[in-house]
């Protein structure tokens, strides 16, 4: 159980740097207690205290050498130094242990020990102005070195009062009491040199430095007390005073290595030694006035003692004195110059800030503001010292407060390493002198009276400070594309990204088997033709009225969109389309009632462009059924628009699921329509045109036959239906399977026909194309006249019958594509003539050599008196115009007998003859002519 609990919770490690701090505690301990002890016998102490004393010295010279020959960086000069001034120290003791130990005789006065003792102090003073931090001015180092002698100065006026005036006053030789002198004057310069490079020490490596430092004071304590004259006449080696060095040289080998193992506790003693850097501080600026204060009290002693004042400590006070009037001056012209600097850069700060656009506040911890700068008259409209005082609760705009607060105090909680700053927008408060922008909207603008502020909040003395800046417009605008990215340009009604977005909520929020959701689809018959005759701005000014007669006619939970062109949409939602979905027949019936409105209103006359136009909409509806998606029941909608204007225009129509599969038919059908232009299963037909007045062929028909591998053949008007997409137009996939089969066409047609030619038997041939295929890029007239060169074909053998008027397909194109055809010989039929105004404006522009009698004319000429008539004012036009007039469709002899009355020229249908094949069309123009209808009633039979 035990094991498993300690598996589970691991016991804490130790600290970093404990094992070898306990390590040296007991060397430490052990060589005072064998100190204390005598060692058991003089010469082990003799041994201890001369050798081991050698022997931690070489430990810590090779500790300070190796660190430094390991490790690269600004300190490696120190702890050379440190590791020089430990070798001499080693030596000495080693040398002195060679006559105490070796030799067995006392050490000389003036030995080469004291040679190496004295060559200690040099390098490790150059070792502390390594670690110090180095003076940026010359009157820095001037300080430093003030800074020395003043301490130095001190410590000389106390040694000397105390001891050394008594040793350079007694009867002994030059030698031995410069000897005498130097040791202590070397540790008064090391020991000056410790105290004021404390203070300057840098904040890199503290705690190597610091053990460093405590190692040197503790040697030279050491040596302060070995030269003392009490001391030093009863010193031997071995005893409790070589503990000290021991000690001393001990802590310096573990010194390059303490910050290694205390890297850890870095962050922890950082906040430490900054609480302690005040005090610290405070000790530095007093030491210069502690050091004159010594030497007074030197010279006081040697008065109160009765004795004159000695030469030494009086020079030595007057140069501490000195010292310390000219490091005052110093300081004094110092302070003057950053003085001035401070108060030039609060000048430039304070320019800085009462010249900034941004608005610069400062909060108190309970949120009262305690600055504010004069930015805020120009941002806020309000004057500064007004908000001074205010609470920024106050100011914030009520639904944005929570939001800052949350904010804030998430800041504030924050541990001090972490974001230094923090970036908030919120409505702020506007004076009387500044307002915001127009009442908010769903363009998204700003609240009369409140402003965007955008604010970069820093902490400042237990509170914060903003910086924030006006950025109401940048909102405005962005506001602005986001409308824009999601409305039509043109009519301010949705778009279709932002109407699907709108119908996908609507199914969303609906739930299984509820049915109040419908979606209309909306076509502007005629509109192609306003744009024709009236002009594209007429056209624009038209697509406005009719999106905002849309928009003011459905209700406010409903949506209008415009999907482009003349195309609009509605989404009706709730009741408007019917209770549930087991009222079928009341949601029809309610969403027919809403439909038929809108389309009565959008039929409405429009004034565009300074005249009366109009137009008629074409409306189709689907109803959002469990499970629909806003793809599909756009497009069922779509489908159902489509079916209306097929239906004649101008009307409504609801989605039936047979529309679809009518589609999906199409769709089936245009593939294998492709399949079949790929495979050559496609042929071609010719229908004689016939001349009325004598039965002779004037001219041939050409029209195409899909023979499919079951051996059925397809009519154009079953194989050129294609599936629609919006607006009814042709997809992308059905233009291009109507474009590949008309330039089939028209190239089989001069194919043959220039055969013909070759073979003697020329005649004009008719080859039937729509007004959208012939404007068509694919079907340019250099197409035409190359294909003519190709075959040798005459270009008046050809005859280009345009098959419809759409009105979608633009009249000038139209008119460019076939005047280019009219000048390189081609003659032009106008195919339909007398189904509608739409052939009388083409009749108007277009370059027409023959008119062609639409077959709904035809079919009842026989029987209405009324269309014999309109068909009579139809043939006297095209005398008129000069134009060739044909009627086709002629199934019976009578349609022959009143169309030859009526003075019509040529005809074709069935009652003279059925579309043939080339071989059987080469049997017709062998024959050359067909009997009369009167003649023989029936249709003459080739073989």
């Amino acid at each position: 159980m035990t094991a498993s609990i300690g598996a589970v919770v691991p016991r804490p490690p130790l600290p970093a740097g404990v094992v070898p701090q306990l390590v040296l505690a007991v060397l430490c301990a052990g060589y005072a207690t064998g100190a204390a002890l005598g060692w058991g016998s003089s010469r082990v102490a003799l041994i201890m205290g001369d050798f081991g004393l050698s022997a931690a010295a070489f430990a810590a010279a090779f500790s300070c050498l190796h660190y430094a020959r390991i490790r690269q960086g600004r300190f490696r000069p120190a702890w050379l130094m440190f590791g020089v001034s430990s070798a001499m120290a080693g030596i000495g003791n080693g040398i002195w242990g060679w006559y105490e130990v070796v030799l067995q005789r006392p050490l000389p006065e003036a030995s080469v020990a004291d040679f190496f003792f004295l060559l200690f102090a040099p390098p490790a003073v150059i070792g502390l102005l390594v670690l110090a931090r180095r003076p940026v001015s010359r009157a820095g180092w001037i300080c430093l070195g003030l800074d020395t002698w003043l301490i130095g100065g001190s410590l000389l006026t106390i040694s000397w009062t105390l001891a050394l005036a008594h040793a350079a006053g007694d009867d002994e030789s030059v030698p031995r009491v410069a000897l005498s002198l130097a040791y202590p004057l070397l540790d008064i310069v090391l020991v000056s040199m410790v105290l004021a490079l404390h203070f300057r020490r840098t904040a890199a490596g503290r705690s190597a430095i610091n053990t460093a430092i405590g190692a040197l004071v503790l040697t030279v304590l050491c040596d302060a007390l070995f030269t003392s004259p009490l001391l030093q006449e009863q010193y031997r080696s071995g005893q409790l005073l070589d503990a000290g060095w021991f000690a001393g040289s001990v802590l310096l080998a573990y010194a390059p290595w303490v910050g290694r193992a205390e890297e850890a506790e870095e962050a922890e003693e950082r906040g430490q030694k900054e609480r302690g850097r005040p005090i610290a501080g405070h000790i530095g600026a007093l030491a210069p006035y502690l050091a004159a204060g010594v030497c007074t009290l030197g010279i006081l002693y040697n008065l109160l003692d009765g004795r004159s004042v000695d030469r030494v400590v009086l020079m030595t006070a007057c140069t501490v004195v000195l010292a310390l009037v000219v490091r005052q001056a110093i300081m004094l012209l110092d302070n003057i110059s950053l003085t001035q600097e401070l108060a030039q850069k609060e000048n430039h700060f304070r320019s800085l800030v009462q010249g900034s656009s941004d608005v610069i506040m400062i909060a108190a911890p309970s949120g009262v503001l305690r600055y504010v700068s004069p930015a805020a008259q120009g941002v806020y409209g309000t004057d500064p010292e007004e908000l001074v005082g205010c609470e920024l609760a106050g100011l914030i705009h009520p639904d944005d407060l929570g939001r800052v607060l949350h904010e804030v105090r998430r800041f504030l909680s924050a541990p001090p390493g972490g974001a230094r700053s923090i970036r908030i927008e919120c409505r702020f408060r506007a004076g009387r002198g500044r307002r915001g922008g127009r009442a908010g909207g769903e363009g998204g603008y700003g609240e009369d009276g409140w402003l965007n502020v955008e604010s970069t909040v820093n902490r400042h003395h237990n509170g914060l400070i903003f910086n924030s800046r006006d950025v109401t417009e940048r909102v405005r605008l962005q506001a602005q594309l986001q409308h824009s990215a999601s409305h039509d340009a043109l009519t301010d009604l949705p778009n279709r990204a932002l109407f699907t977005e709108r119908v996908g909520h609507a199914l969303g929020g609906r739930r299984a088997g509820d049915a109040n959701a419908a979606v209309l689809f909306i076509d502007l018959d005629g509109f192609k033709a306003v744009n024709d005759t009236v002009g594209h701005a007429a056209g624009d000014e038209l697509l406005i009225q009719a999106g905002r007669r849309l928009q003011e006619s459905i209700r406010s939970g409903d949506s209008a969109a415009r999907l482009g062109g003349d195309e609009f949409a509605v989404l009706l939602v709730g009741g408007a389309a019917g209770e549930n979905r087991s009222d079928g027949a009341g949601r029809e019936r309610r969403t027919r009632e809403v439909a038929d409105r809108l389309r009565v209103r959008l039929s409405e006359p429009y004034t565009a462009g300074g005249v009366e136009v109009r137009v008629a909409a074409s409306i189709g509806v689907a109803f959002a059924e469990p499970g629909s998606t806003p793809a599909e029941l756009m497009r069922n909608a779509d489908l159902a628009m489509y079916r209306a204007k097929q239906a004649g225009k101008a009307r409504v129509e609801l989605y039936a699921p047979q529309m679809q599969a009518e589609v999906v038919r199409r769709i089936e059908m245009a593939n294998r329509l492709r399949s079949a232009l790929d495979d050559g299963q496609f042929t071609l037909v010719h229908q004689p045109v016939v001349e009325l007045s004598s039965g002779r062929l004037a001219a041939l028909s050409a029209q195409p036959r899909w023979r499919s591998a079951q051996g059925i053949v397809h009519t154009p008007a079953e194989f050129m239906q294609g599936p629609p997409d919006t607006g009814g137009r042709g997809s992308g996939q059905d233009r291009a399977r109507t474009a590949e089969l008309a330039r089939w066409l028209l190239e089989a047609t001069v194919e043959q026909a220039a055969e013909r030619y070759e073979a003697g038997m020329g005649i004009p041939v008719t080859v039937r194309m729509s007004a959208a295929r012939l404007t068509d890029r694919s079907m340019s007239p250099q197409l035409v006249e190359a294909l003519l060169v190709r075959h040798g074909l005459p270009p008046g053998a050809l005859t280009v019958e345009v098959a419809d008027s759409d009105t979608r397909v633009g009249m000038d194109e139209l008119e460019r594509r076939l005047v280019a055809l009219r000048r390189l010989g081609v003659r032009i039929a106008l195919d339909g003539f007398g189904s509608g105004h739409a052939a009388i404006a083409a009749l108007r522009r277009l370059p027409v050599d023959v008119l062609k009698l639409d077959r709904g004319l035809v079919d009842g000429l026989a029987e209405s008196p009324r269309l014999r008539a309109i068909a009579a004012g139809m043939i006297g036009i095209a005398g008129e115009l000069g134009l060739d007039s044909t009627a086709e469709g002629v199934d019976l002899p009578e349609q022959a007998e009143v169309l030859r009355a009526l003075g019509c020229r040529h005809a074709q249908g069935m009652a003279y003859c059925e579309p043939l094949e080339e071989e059987r069309v080469r049997d017709a123009l062998a024959l050359g002519a067909f009997a009369l209808p009167e003649e023989d009633a029936s249709a003459i039979a080739l073989t």
